[in-house]
C-alpha cells in the first residue's frame, strides 16, 4: 500500500514540475523573444522540470 502512495506521489510531483517549468520557460520566451524564444526556453524548461521532476532532493538543495 505505501509503494503505491510512494509511486503516486512521485508521478505527481514528476508531472506538475515538467508542466510548471515548460509553461514558464514558454511564457518568458514569448514575451521576450517572441515565437522563437517560445520554443527554445519550453524546451529548456522541459530539461529543467524534467531534472526537478526525477529528484525532488535537487530542489531542496537548490533552495537550501
Amino acid at each position: 500500500m505505501f509503494n503505491y502512495l510512494k509511486i503516486s506521489f512521485r508521478t505527481i510531483w514528476a508531472v506538475s514540475m515538467i508542466v510548471f517549468c515548460t509553461t514558464v520557460g514558454g511564457i518568458y520566451g514569448w514575451e521576450q523573444h517572441g515565437w522563437m524564444g517560445a520554443i527554445a526556453l519550453s524546451f529548456v524548461g522541459l530539461v529543467a522540470g524534467m531534472l526537478l521532476g526525477w529528484s525532488p532532493e535537487l530542489l531542496l538543495q537548490l533552495l537550501h
